[in-house]
C-alpha cells in the first residue's frame, strides 16, 4: 500500500525537470558567476542553492526527485533564487506541494495598454479593474458616465470602500444603500484576506472608521459575502433607474487584479447607457473645440 504521507509530492520527477528548465534559462553572468567552463547552459546546481541560501546536495536531491516533500518556505527561496514570474512561482507550489502558495499582496501601479483596449471594447457596459484592496486603477467611458468619473479623483480616492461610505453620490443612486454598503464591506473582508493585504488594509479601515461611524459597526460585524456575479439596480441622477447583471473575473496572470463588468441588463437600458455617453462625448469635444 502507498505511503499517505508521500501524496503531497506525487509529482518528484515533474519538479525536478521544471527546476532543470527554469536553471538553465538563467544566464551566469547577470547573477555575477563565470560563465566560462559550462558543460551546459544555466546556473550549475550549487549556485542555485548559494543564491537560495539552501544546501547543494538537497536542492540535487530535489531536481533528481529524491530529495522528500520540500517545505514552502524552501520553495519559496528557490523560487526567488530563480527568478520565476508570480506565474512561474504558483506552478512550482503545484506539482511541489499539490497547492498554491499563500497570497502575497503587491502594490499595483496600472494595467497594461492591452487589458485598458478589453475595458474600452466593453463599453457601453460599464467596467472596470480593481485591486485586491478595492482600488479602481482602470475603467471605461461607460464606468465613467455609470458608475463615477474616476480620471476626475484623485489616486488615492479611487477606492470602492472610500467612494461608497464618504461620497454623498454614492447614496443617492443606491435603493438600499444600507444593504449595498453591507455587502461590500463583506466582500472587500474576503478578497484582502484572500490577497494577504492585511497590513495594506490597515490604514484605509482605520480612516473609514473614524470618518464613516456606519463603516465601523459593519466592520466589526466580520460579515463576509461572494462578489462573483448578481445583479445591481441604481437610480441614475440624469435617464433614471437601471438594472445591471455584474460579473467579476480574475485577470490571467495578474493575482491582484480584479475585473468587473456591469451589462445593461435590458436593451432598452443599453440603448440609454449609449445615449448618455454620446452626449458626454459631445460635450468633451465641444469643450476641446
Amino acid at each position: 500500500m502507498a505511503n499517505r504521507m508521500s501524496a503531497p509530492f506525487a509529482n518528484e520527477n515533474q519538479l525536478g525537470t521544471y527546476l532543470k528548465d527554469r536553471r538553465a534559462k538563467l544566464d551566469p553572468a547577470a547573477f555575477g558567476f563565470s560563465p566560462e567552463r559550462r558543460r551546459t547552459p544555466g546556473l550549475r546546481r550549487e549556485e542555485v542553492a548559494q543564491r537560495a541560501n539552501i544546501s547543494p546536495t538537497w536542492y540535487t536531491w530535489l531536481e533528481q526527485g529524491r530529495g522528500g516533500a520540500p517545505s514552502a518556505y524552501v520553495l519559496d527561496r528557490i523560487a526567488r533564487a530563480l527568478m520565476l514570474t508570480d506565474v512561474e512561482r504558483e506552478h512550482l507550489f503545484l506539482i511541489g506541494l499539490g497547492r498554491p502558495p499563500e497570497a502575497r499582496y503587491q502594490k499595483n501601479e496600472g494595467v497594461t495598454p492591452r487589458l485598458q483596449r478589453v475595458l474600452d471594447a466593453l463599453d457601453p457596459s460599464p467596467a472596470l479593474i480593481r485591486t485586491a484592496i478595492w482600488d479602481v486603477v482602470a475603467w471605461n467611458r461607460g464606468a465613467t458616465v455609470m458608475l463615477a468619473d474616476y480620471g476626475s479623483l484623485p489616486p488615492k480616492e479611487r477606492n470602492v470602500l472610500r467612494f461608497m461610505f464618504l461620497d454623498p453620490g454614492a447614496r443617492a443612486v443606491q435603493y438600499d444603500w444600507e444593504s449595498v454598503a453591507r455587502f461590500v464591506v463583506g466582500a472587500f473582508r474576503v478578497d484582502a484576506a484572500r490577497a494577504g493585504a492585511a497590513a495594506e488594509v490597515e490604514p484605509l479601515v482605520d480612516e473609514l472608521c473614524r470618518l464613516s461611524p456606519e463603516f465601523k459597526a459593519m466592520w466589526r460585524d466580520n460579515d463576509i459575502q461572494s462578489h462573483h456575479e448578481g445583479v445591481k439596480r441604481i437610480r441614475h441622477p440624469i435617464i433614471g433607474p437601471l438594472a445591471f447583471e455584474y460579473s467579476a473575473f480574475a485577470v490571467d496572470g495578474r493575482s491582484d487584479l480584479t475585473m468587473v463588468v456591469y451589462n445593461p441588463a435590458t436593451p432598452a437600458d443599453a440603448e440609454r447607457i449609449a445615449s448618455l455617453m454620446e452626449g458626454h462625448e459631445g460635450k468633451r469635444r465641444a469643450g476641446a473645440g
